[in-house]
């Protein structure tokens, strides 16, 4: 979703407005290793830019691992995570799939042992999943995951090798959902999957739900309506002592952000970097403004 400049006003207008005292410091901003996060983490330095602060930015440092390291230096003040990343790899906590008790149970650890919060959560989930052509989804009646594995037994999946052997991957799938027994499975190395799916030469193939490749050929996400995989939201991570900026709150328009990464926002802005090629920065300026 391309916001329009009155779409940006409106969305980010009714955050506190303070008297202009001077520059303020600026907010050290950081991210992980990879396109999408990238990518999100200037669309929250344009939006803080339209506040009048002033952002340092510490992109593509490296893994969730550098990024925590960073932030808990105080090298930088804030990056984005996803939730279902925080609590397992972060926390090392068991998975969770209700949403709302993942992100409570991510904010008060990181606020306990870390000294860090997250913000709100942006409906927008970089989980796994299945997806679909439009034509397969008519023709099975595969909309849901619940669908999927009623209709396996017809159905060709293309998949990733981690996939079919991982716990949370096919055999978690069979033991949850039952079902899951497709007519037959084909591995693929990463992003070959989605050719294999556009060629016809599968029905199913293995996704991750923001996946840019999604967007691109118009597949059809397969609901979880079970919930079988935990939520992998994006949430800001800050530092507990950076929640202003000189005296610029920064927290309400984090949250306003956080809104408008839905599934497709996100889908959309990762066409434009990953198969675009276009500059991350100037794609989260024009998705700001």
């Amino acid at each position: 979703m391309k916001l329009t400049r009155a779409r940006a006003m409106a969305l980010f207008g009714s955050a506190l407005v303070l008297p202009q005292c001077g520059r303020t410091s600026a907010l050290r901003i950081g991210s992980k290793n990879f396109s999408e996060n990238i990518t999100v983490a200037e669309v929250y330095a344009a939006a803080l830019e339209t506040r009048g602060i002033r952002i340092d930015r510490h992109m593509n440092l490296g893994s969730t691992q550098i990024a925590m390291a960073a932030i808990q230096r105080g090298d930088i003040q804030l990056y984005p995570e996803y939730t279902g990343t925080a609590l397992i790899d972060v926390l090392h906590m068991p998975p969770m799939r209700d949403p709302k008790k993942l992100f409570a149970t991510v904010k008060r650890e990181y606020e306990k042992r870390f000294g860090l919060t997250i913000l709100n959560p942006s409906p927008g989930s970089d989980s796994q999943g299945l997806v679909v052509t439009r034509a397969v989804a008519q023709k099975y009646n595969v909309r849901t995951l619940s669908q999927c594995a009623q209709a396996a037994p017809q159905l060709r999946l293309a998949a990733v090798p981690e996939f079919v052997a991982r716990a949370d991957a096919l055999p978690g799938l069979q033991k949850f959902y039952g079902g899951f027994k497709f007519k037959s499975v084909r591995t693929f190395e990463i992003g070959l999957q989605y050719e294999a799916l556009k060629r016809g030469d599968a029905d199913v193939a293995t996704a991750f739900t923001t996946d840019a490749l999604i967007a691109a050929n118009n597949f059809v996400v397969l609901e979880d309506d079970r919930r079988f995989w935990p939520p992998y939201n994006i949430v800001p991570v800050v530092r507990l002592d950076s929640l202003f900026v000189g005296r610029r709150p920064i927290v309400a328009t984090l949250n306003r952000v956080s809104g408008v990464l839905t599934d497709t926002a996100l889908r959309r802005l990762n066409v434009e970097v990953d198969l675009n090629k276009r500059d991350p920065g100037e794609v989260a300026a024009e998705f700001i403004y």
